[in-house]
């Protein structure tokens, strides 16, 4: 018996040890599962969101361009430092406004791929409708700490190079500025900006100076008739329309009933002048336009072709928004009679709601022909009494005048253009004397004030003035030989095609 039952205690207690060591090896296995899927959840926690500083000023978005990687939460810290703004990402459903000095924050996930429009949603000026910036989503790797390269020069303590998205900036911790390594500052900096250290998850790092860019061209690319150094974009395509009465509202010796019955000069005739200019690049441009006038007699079909060169914007180190243009005059529809012309235009911000203007220019061969001098050979009989009057050949003149701003879109405008050397006008012969006839030149230098209205890519201004001439060497003259306080009425329009 003893024998018999020995195989059974055997295997019982066999099946009591295997049974007890499955259910220890499946306590295991289930406490590693779960240690498993815990550390899994743990490292699996979302990704931290692409930081980038987006600075918004007139007019344009600092960095212009933002690339981020498909599927990324993206947080934007937009600045506006000039004036308010707005940002707007239609693809993503941003649109957020961001006050003057105010920092807004934006999130969103970057989920489509391909190059979004990043717009301006709030007016901010004439410069609005060109206010845009780009968003590049992309299926590869983003811009993180990983992409960014520093290196030393060792021949040169204190200069760092730093390599981020193929850009490569030398920063000099001695001088505490930074260039591109090719020399050229980055368009988003200031040398005396102070640096921030690039952290991962930021794709892009904004350095805002301690000045920051001042901008101020909320003003047309002329006032009545002095033109203002206001940058041509690249690419656009502006028309530029004028239209001045010839006889004044308050003409001398009336009074107002007469005034009332020539509807204050809108009864006289009137003339028109029409150009055009494009940006070549967003410095050089080039302009032509067409003046019919040129005294109060001769209708003279000038044309005019020039070109002009932007140095200088009011930002930054520079006081002062400076231009150049040179350009020639033909009458007769570009055919005869050529003159040549060089200018400067200068402005300057006094406050934020005024800007002055010089624009000095000569004027060479501005009586080509002594064309405007009285003409001898009319009075053969009397040549010898016949007193000569010289008008000169060339000349010069200094157009002075002042933008105020009365509304964030409407400003007042006024100018002075006082002139050296020919001066048009009107030549009147004096009979008095039969003995010798007397020839005198009457001729005012340009003055005139008007109100002007921006809305967008358009202006208007309703302009008075003493005189009809347009072009660059005849605006500085009264053809009508109007003395200041006498003014005919006109208007300026302005319209950027494209």
């Amino acid at each position: 018996m003893r024998c018999s039952n020995l195989p059974f205690r055997f295997k019982e207690k066999s099946v009591k040890r295997s049974t007890k060591l499955f259910s220890a090896a499946l306590f295991l296995s289930v406490l590693f599962t779960c240690a498993t899927f815990s550390y899994a959840d743990d490292g699996a926690e979302a990704p931290a969101a692409v930081e980038i500083k987006v600075v918004a000023k007139k007019f344009k978005f600092e960095p212009g361009k933002i690339t981020v990687r498909q599927g990324e939460p993206v947080r934007l810290v937009v600045t506006s430092v000039d004036v308010d703004h707005g940002i707007a990402i239609k693809e993503f459903g941003v649109e957020k406004e961001v006050k003057k000095g105010a920092t807004e924050v934006i999130e969103f996930t970057a989920d489509k791929a391909g190059k979004f429009k990043i717009i301006c949603s709030v007016y901010c000026g004439d410069g609005h409708p060109e206010m845009t910036g780009e968003l590049i989503v992309t299926t590869g790797p983003s811009a993180s700490a990983s992409s960014l390269k520093v290196r030393f020069d060792d021949d040169k303590p204190g200069i760092v190079f730093v390599e981020s998205n193929g850009e490569v900036i030398r920063i000099d911790t001695n001088a505490k500025s930074f260039t591109r390594a090719d020399g050229s500052n980055p368009a988003i900096s200031d040398t005396n900006s102070s640096n921030e250290t690039a952290t991962p998850n930021t794709a892009t790092v904004t350095q805002e100076g301690n000045k920051p860019q001042r901008i101020s061209d909320d003003y047309d690319y002329q006032l009545i008739n002095v033109p203002t150094p206001k940058r041509v974009p690249k690419g656009s395509l502006n028309v530029h329309f004028s239209h001045r009465f010839s006889s004044a509202i308050n003409a001398e010796g009336s009074d107002f009933g007469d005034t009332a019955n020539e509807l204050f000069g809108l009864d006289s005739f009137s003339v028109s002048a029409l150009g055009f200019s494009y940006g070549f690049t967003d410095r050089l441009y080039g302009k032509i336009s067409r003046s019919p006038v040129c005294d109060r007699l001769f209708l003279c079909k000038t044309v005019e072709i020039g070109l002009g060169y932007h140095f200088l914007d009011e930002a930054g180190k520079s006081p002062v928004a400076l231009s150049a243009y040179t350009s020639i005059e033909g009458d007769d529809n570009f055919t005869e009679n050529f003159n040549y012309n060089i200018q400067m235009m200068v402005a300057r911000s006094i406050t934020k709601y005024v800007n002055v203007f010089f624009s000095p220019a000569v004027h060479f061969r501005a009586n080509d022909s002594n064309r405007f001098n009285p003409d001898l050979s009319l009075f053969p009989a009397n040549r010898q009494a016949v007193g000569d009057l010289d008008l000169g050949k060339h000349t010069g003149s200094f157009g002075f005048g002042v933008n105020a701003k009365i509304r964030p879109s409407a400003s007042l405008l006024f100018e002075f253009t006082p002139r050296t050397g020919f001066k048009l006008g009107n030549v009147l012969a004096d009979f008095s004397n039969p003995n010798e006839i007397r020839f005198t030149n009457n001729s005012e230098p340009e003055i005139g004030f008007g109100i002007e209205k921006r809305m967008g890519r358009h202006a208007f201004a309703l302009t008075f003035s003493n005189t009809q001439t347009t072009t660059t060497s005849r605006y500085n003259s009264s053809n009508l030989g109007l003395k200041p306080g006498r003014f005919t009425i006109g208007f300026n329009i302005f319209r950027r095609l494209r």
